[in-house]
């Protein structure tokens, strides 16, 4: 089973940047070379709050995925040499407030919002906690 080992969060001010780094256990470049997963994905969970599907790549074809609350102020990149996933936090607000999780699902479709269904995904790390407060 693969295995993540989070790492980034803190507490900043509202307006700064943050990147979160998982180190995956297995490979990010190919979802050919295990059958355990295609997509790796972040996901938070606010204090009290569901589980949000932020942003994913679908390693089958390179595909990432956004959810509209993040388009364009969180990005996304993988170091398929290093096995390691980032997720690049602009322009923070108290309301991203959260526990940041890496995780795996196998979902290799169409539907979009599959790719940031928190339900898809089976195999979670540990989350790193990000706080955005004055």
């Amino acid at each position: 089973q693969v295995q993540f080992v989070e790492s980034g969060g803190g507490l900043v001010q509202p307006g700064a940047s943050l990147r979160l780094t998982c180190v995956v256990s297995g490979s990010t470049s190919d979802s050919g070379s295990t059958s355990d997963y295609n997509t790796i994905g972040w996901i938070r969970q606010a204090p009290g709050g569901k589980r949000e599907g932020l942003s994913a790549f679908s390693l089958s074809d390179g595909s990432t995925y956004y959810a509209d609350s993040v388009k364009g102020r969180f990005t996304i990149s993988k170091d398929d040499a290093n096995n390691t996933v980032y997720l690049l936090l602009n322009n923070l607000t108290p309301m991203d407030t959260a526990v940041y999780y890496c995780a795996t699902s196998t979902y290799r479709g169409s539907y979009y919002y599959r790719y940031l269904w928190p339900h898809e995904y089976s195999n979670w790390g540990q989350g790193t906690q990000v706080t955005v407060s004055s």
